[in-house]
């Protein structure tokens, strides 16, 4: 008997957790299709890139996938989906090489797409408005890591004047409750010992669940739910606007065996004048509120923090507010971010814009806080007692793995370590920051 030569499919995701659940998702309908998937460095028929309009180079950056790719296999099929797919569809389909273009209602449909693998001249283009995008589809990321990215909910309501993702991802809605928990299920089943709750708003779980606009269940009943799912020894919310995180699920973390004690909390700004004008549906005030409650029930929690730099009319003044209003908060790291012009959001004609080199300037120095904030947390934590969750890589003869509030360690490579929990106490922190420690629940 002959065997049929199964054609090959490799991806590359750009962006964030949410991104890389759907990927996952997207490269099972090609399993179900009888492709085989392979590493992106690899030979592949078809290569498909998931990409992303959040950073400034998201043009530049995928240009240079797609050689990647071609260098690969110069035949083979370049599909494109995604946030940039969606918000930039023409641009990406002009890309040398690029076959086919996808946007937020049809990526999920890629395997209709793709009867014909010879190349195109230019890019087709599959688009929508993006008020078609109103339907859910449900995703989780497995097989790439020891943890899985679960999505919840996606699209956004909020209409904050720097961002494109309302553009790119339509209304907020909600996967059901029901579905939440069979996935969870899966997922358990598959060995898999943490799950990271992902979409683009989280705290507004709920709104869209059954394709209305009013909430069937909230975010805090979705944690209570997710937190009797057997099998699954940890959950983390991976990211919450600090207006959505309410005390209550605060509290319910703070108790729970599975919610470990780590939330990553956008502020965007620390002056009460930027955020009113990035339309930010909080100020200050309640911010440092959300950050004394957790430590006031989490005295050990890792807590980060999303900032952005430059944004127009930020002057010398009011980025000091942000970085002594950070200097003087009590959190564990910052992710910056450079400010960025974008197409078709409020903030591209807004007077006071910052130069590229004081948006630079400024995002040095919140790295360097983030650093001293990082530090400082990790010296708490030495001498105390953690469990860690070893991860699948072997980076320059070692492997490395995460306490349940977010303390990064490394051991010598050991193959059996992968995907374990074990219990440890934190003894000291390394030249690279990361920190060493000993077994107290030795490998068995």
């Amino acid at each position: 008997m002959i065997m049929e030569n199964r054609k090959k499919v490799a991806f590359y995701t750009l962006g964030c957790k949410l991104n890389f659940s759907e990927t996952s998702t997207i490269a099972r309908s090609f399993n179900d299709e009888g492709f085989d998937r392979v590493d992106f460095e690899e030979t592949a028929d078809i290569y498909v890139i998931n990409t992303c309009s959040v950073t400034e180079n998201a043009d530049k950056q995928f240009k240079q996938i797609v050689k990647k790719a071609l260098k690969n296999n110069d035949k083979a099929f370049v599909a494109a989906v995604g946030c940039y797919a969606q918000l930039k569809p023409e641009e990406l389909a002009a890309v040398d090489g690029v076959d086919l273009v996808l946007g937020a209602t049809e990526k999920f449909k890629i395997t209709d797409y793709i009867n014909d693998l010879s190349k195109n001249d230019m890019g087709e283009i599959h688009s929508c408005e993006i008020e078609e995008a109103d339907f859910y589809v449900g995703s989780y990321s497995i097989g790439d890591r020891t943890r899985a990215f679960l999505k919840v909910q996606d699209g956004c309501d909020y209409k904050c004047t720097y961002c494109t993702i309302p553009l790119a991802r339509g209304i907020s809605r909600s996967d059901t409750m029901e579905n939440v928990m069979k996935n969870a299920q899966e997922i358990s089943l598959k060995g898999i010992k943490e799950i990271v709750l992902t979409g683009v708003n989280v705290g507004d779980y709920g709104k869209g669940e059954f394709g209305n606009k009013k909430h069937e269940h909230t975010f805090f009943e979705l944690v209570q739910a997710l937190d009797t799912v057997e099998g699954i020894e940890r959950l983390r919310i991976s990211s919450i606007e600090p207006n959505l995180l309410k005390n209550e699920t605060i509290e319910f973390v703070s108790k729970s065996k599975t919610f470990v004690p780590h939330f990553h909390i956008p502020l965007q700004s620390g002056s009460n004048t930027i955020l009113k004008k990035m339309k930010r549906r909080y100020l200050r005030e309640l911010y440092a509120e959300r950050v004394a409650k957790i430590r006031e029930v989490m005295p050990n929690a890792c807590i980060g923090v999303d900032v952005i730099v430059g944004f127009p009319g930020e002057t010398d003044e009011l980025f000091l507010e942000t970085y002594n209003f950070l200097s003087d908060l009590d959190i564990s790291y910052l992710h910056v971010f450079t400010y960025s012009e974008r197409d078709n959001t409020e903030a591209i004609d807004f007077d006071g814009v910052v130069s590229a080199n004081v948006r630079s300037k400024r995002s040095k120095m919140l790295r360097g806080l983030s650093v001293k904030k990082r530090r400082a947390f990790y010296e708490k934590e030495l001498n105390t007692n953690h469990t860690v969750l070893f991860e699948s890589e072997n980076k320059e003869g070692y492997i490395h793995g995460f306490t349940e509030n977010y303390v990064k360690v490394k051991t010598p490579w050991n193959p059996e370590l992968v995907n374990t929990l074990h219990d440890i106490t934190l003894t000291k922190i390394d030249e690279d920051g990361l920190v060493r420690f000993d077994f107290v629940e030795e490998l068995v």
